[in-house]
């Protein structure tokens, strides 16, 4: 039944915000150098006549999203021109409802014909992945979160119940088999947190290029004020939760950086860390002769690993690994491979207990896997993609409105944080890590709580804009 506050998208906007590096960030087999965040504003129609705007931002990680040998400016215009398709399918899609509707209906139909069609005409060399095209889609649908709220004058996360919903989320979600799990006549509020904190533990990324003290410098390290080695950074930010970024094929390296940066964290008062074995291994033994070593030789850092995460290739449904036997030891989290809820129920039954969930796989996706993975006893944590300026800000949202198994990961400020410097003089506390948390009071208002009227950002000119009918 059609809501009035239903919405339907009447115009759309485009914009490309090139960002460099200050220290290489490695993903996998490589490393990041530069990105380029894509930012829409979306606008709207409601049933009444109003128009609203809402704004959403993803970084295209070219690296992360789309793994290859191919090099990387073939993949990373791909990715750009996809978006510029979504721009114009986005104005062009004839249909209004809830936002988590409309990015519902978009990624079961229009786009998998979007991208079988890209693919098809592509000059890229080989086709672009489906996390590619999500993440690409990810900012338009964050958009058209934040644009019924800002039509409504309420917060994007105040939508999500059977005030503005038509549809319950038995019509979105299936509950695994055999589950005592029922989701008619239930909705995402019920999932969510109606009083999220305005303080999270804020968990930082040693990468694998990272110096960790003195003997690892090159002398190529940024003199910018900003730390470069771990204890510097742990002592300057008041870090208590540390993200290990390892290799996944080389066992001997993977445990002696565990146990050094283990070393740094007990020296300075750090309390978890988790073991990120980059989707590289192909073995569950692998990580648990790393695990087994670990308690055996170092138990107290064995206890200081909260979690480990996506250890094993992205693609789960061609590569049904069993890994019961690593989630015996330590809680095991879905990352890349968490596309959507019926991902996250298939590694459930491989053995996986944790999501980790990423608003640049759309705020639809976000709450709907949430809301699947909770309802059946599974750990959340909200991981970062390196999120500056707009893309910080529904990140934050997600980890304190789901709730995780400990706060949030950020490390933009580790990058690139004089890319955000415009949104940090209005949200202070989302861009900087103090007491080893961030502050989400600023983030008031209708939406996302951008408060984009206070941001003084010079946008250049769009790369694309398209109206209902163009």
């Amino acid at each position: 039944m059609a809501k009035p506050t239903d919405i339907r998208v009447v115009a759309t906007q485009l914009f490309f915000l090139p960002v460099e590096t200050r220290v290489p960030l490695k993903f996998g087999t490589e490393t990041l150098t530069h990105v380029t965040c894509a930012r829409a504003r979306l606008t709207v129609r409601l049933a009444d006549g109003r128009t609203a705007s809402g704004w959403g931002e993803t970084p295209l990680s070219v690296q992360w999203v789309w793994p290859s040998a191919l090099p990387f400016e073939p993949r990373h215009q791909a990715l750009k021109s996809f978006c510029l398709h979504l721009a114009k399918a986005w104005a062009e899609f004839d249909a209004a409802g809830h936002p988590l509707e409309l990015g519902h209906d978009f990624q079961q139909t229009e786009l998998p014909r979007l991208l079988t069609a890209f693919n098809q005409d592509s000059t890229a060399g080989e086709s672009m992945p489906w996390l590619a095209a999500l993440v690409c889609c990810s900012l338009f649908d964050i958009a058209l979160h934040d644009a019924l709220g800002q039509a409504l004058g309420q917060a994007t996360y105040d939508t999500y119940s059977a005030e503005h919903l038509s549809r319950d989320l038995g019509q979105f979600l299936e509950p695994a088999t055999g589950a005592d799990v029922q989701f008619d006549g239930r909705y995402p509020a019920e999932f969510l947190n109606p009083n999220p904190p305005t303080n999270l533990p804020a968990w930082h990324l040693v990468g694998g290029l990272d110096p960790l003290d003195d003997s690892e410098l090159t002398g190529d390290e940024p003199d910018d004020g900003y730390p470069v080695l771990l204890a510097d950074w742990i002592k300057t930010d008041g870090l208590t939760c540390l993200k290990i970024k390892l290799r996944g094929n080389d066992a001997a390296w993977d445990y002696e950086r565990l146990v050094k940066v283990g070393h740094i964290a007990t020296d300075n008062g750090v309390l978890w860390m988790t073991a990120d074995f980059n989707c590289t291994v192909t073995n569950p033994a692998y990580v648990n002769e790393i695990l087994d070593r670990l308690v055996t030789d170092h138990p107290r850092l064995y206890g200081m690993i909260l979690y480990v995460e996506q250890p094993f290739p992205y693609e789960l449904e061609t590569n049904r690994i069993d890994v019961h036997s690593v989630s015996a030891r330590k809680p095991l989290f879905l990352d890349e491979s968490a596309h959507d809820w019926q991902l996250i129920r298939l590694g459930r039954e491989l053995g996986w207990t944790g999501v980790a969930l990423k608003t640049c796989k759309t705020q639809t996706g976000a709450i709907l896997s949430a809301c699947w993975a909770k309802a059946h006893g599974m750990t959340l944590m909200v991981q970062d993609l390196t999120n500056p300026m707009l893309a910080q800000i529904p990140h934050m949202h997600l980890a304190a409105r789901t709730g995780t198994i400990m706060g949030v990961e950020t490390n933009s400020m580790q990058f690139y944080p004089a890319a955000s410097a415009n949104e940090a003089a209005v949200h202070p506390g989302i861009y900087q890590r103090r007491d080893g948390q961030v502050d989400l009071s600023t983030l008031t208002g209708p939406g996302f709580g951008y408060r984009l009227e206070d941001i003084t950002r010079e946008l250049p000119e769009p790369a694309a804009e398209f109206c209902e009918g163009t």
